[in-house]
């Protein structure tokens, strides 16, 4: 009788072992995961109802700099006014197949924007000038797996025009 239930123990026991060992390994986003070439800005959106708009805008590159191959991982950013809490817009990259970070490796440049901003009948340029313009801050995140999401960085968005 004990020579029946050690194969179906066996039979249950070996693919949890194989599906434990699918489970991607933890790494420490905060000490691996380095935001680069971080360029902000204020993104002209065009003519919206007759008045030109311009929104937060975050240009940015992610590096791995362990050793080891990183699957999948989540970027995400947020745009606020500066002393504020309200978004402006947030954005979710995932880095995966083709784009996923290999080691030491660097993605390539991921751009996001928030989808609120300025909107005004005076040119683009003067809008960065009008007294009543607010700063803006970007905060950039990463999750790798299920851990939680890690802030890399914040920064002001600067007060300069960008086309592209």
């Amino acid at each position: 009788m004990r020579l029946r239930r050690r194969p179906a123990l066996a039979l249950i026991l070996v693919p949890m072992a194989l599906l434990a060992g699918c489970a991607p390994a933890a790494i420490d986003v905060a000490s691996v995961i380095k935001v680069g070439n971080l360029t902000t800005g204020w993104f002209d959106v065009g003519v919206t109802n007759g008045m030109n708009k311009l929104v937060p805008s975050a240009s940015f590159t992610v590096s791995n700099t362990s050793a080891s191959a990183i699957g999948s991982l989540q970027v995400f950013s947020v745009f606020r006014f500066k002393g504020e809490s309200e978004e402006l817009g947030s954005a979710l990259i995932v880095l995966h197949g083709q784009d996923a970070l290999g080691p030491n490796a660097t993605s390539k440049p991921l751009t996001v924007r928030g989808n609120w901003g300025f909107s005004g009948l005076q040119p683009r340029a003067q809008m960065l000038m009008h007294k009543d313009f607010k700063d803006a801050t970007v905060q950039i995140f990463a999750k790798y797996g299920a851990g939680q999401f890690i802030k890399l960085t914040e920064q002001q968005v600067k007060r300069q025009l960008l086309t592209h």
